[in-house]
């Protein structure tokens, strides 16, 4: 049955250090400050305890990996139980000795681990050396039941591809999340940041409008450097939530630790659907080649 009972979500934009422990313990802060807002579902942004690692490719960052269930899971459904939430956990998988994942734990209200969904497209771009650290998904789209909240969990570079966003709606998510970890390089963000952002900001829109569905990506902000030397990434925040008519209905600001709410409100949709019928009208028996690259 498809639920319809409006719920709260969080987004946790934050900041993080090298010090794994120190921005796990602040992260659950924020997500017990999330409870205290009336949330029901938090999301996290990408690798969400730890920088980015992917800017150099360095064997050391393997060690930052861990398992799922593991050491930050734990920690956070302790949390989740306590204040009955749904939390969604973007972590640095590691799934067996040389083997790791860019991963999402999803954690329910009784603090249970309802699955997992490892990214599906992997970047490999200067400052997002991810193809280095990370395989690809193997387990599919994903959504995850958890009382009124079915959310579609997707990641980063996925939010740049219907088709990603299509088959995950259509196995009935409310909601997509995009934990994210984007942001300038900074000798391009005079030139080139707004169009970037701005592009960000349209894609993911337009995945709300195409499917009838609420959006949010929870992004990271910070300015990171994997050396002294080095020019690093300023991630640009601008974590935020829009709904099945791809309206921004909360967004932050480029550089602040802070939540971004709204509430959901899963029987829009159906409002939305009846008007602009574009899963009825879809030509499902024209599409097949879309499962080839390319077509010349």
């Amino acid at each position: 049955m498809q639920e319809t009972q409006p719920y709260v979500l969080a987004l946790a934009q934050l900041s993080a250090s090298n010090d794994l422990q120190a921005n796990l313990e602040k992260t659950l802060g924020w997500i017990e400050r999330a409870a205290r807002e009336d949330a029901s579902v938090v999301c996290l942004q990408e690798l969400f305890n730890m920088p980015y690692p992917c800017q150099a490719e360095e064997h050391k960052y393997f060690d930052w990996a861990e398992p799922i269930p593991g050491p930050s899971t734990e920690a956070v459904a302790r949390v989740a139980k306590e204040h009955r939430l749904t939390v969604i956990v973007p972590l640095f998988e590691k799934r067996a000795p040389g083997l790791y994942h860019n991963s999402i734990a999803v954690i329910g209200p009784q603090g249970d681990l309802l699955g997992v969904y490892r990214k599906m497209h992997i970047p490999d771009d200067p400052g997002f050396y991810e193809k280095y650290y990370f395989a690809p998904g193997d387990l599919g789209f994903k959504v995850f039941h958890s009382g009124p909240a079915s959310v579609g969990t997707l990641i980063c570079w996925d939010q740049w591809y219907p088709e990603a966003a299509r088959l995950t709606a259509m196995q009935g998510a409310n909601l997509l999340v995009y934990p994210t970890a984007i942001g300038w390089h900074p000798q391009e963000k005079e030139s080139e940041g707004a169009k970037q952002r701005d592009a960000w900001r349209t894609i993911q829109r337009g995945h709300a409008v195409a499917n009838g569905v609420f959006v949010a990506a929870a992004n990271r902000v910070g300015h990171e450097k994997p050396n002294d030397d080095a020019a690093g990434v300023m991630f640009w925040g601008s974590s935020f939530i829009c709904g099945p008519f791809g309206e921004i209905l909360a967004e932050g600001s480029e550089d602040r630790e802070e939540l971004i709410l709204a509430e959901i409100d899963p029987a829009k949709i159906e409002t939305v659907r009846r008007n602009w019928p574009f899963l009825r009208d879809r030509r499902i028996d024209a599409y097949s080649p879309i499962d080839r690259r390319f077509l010349t």
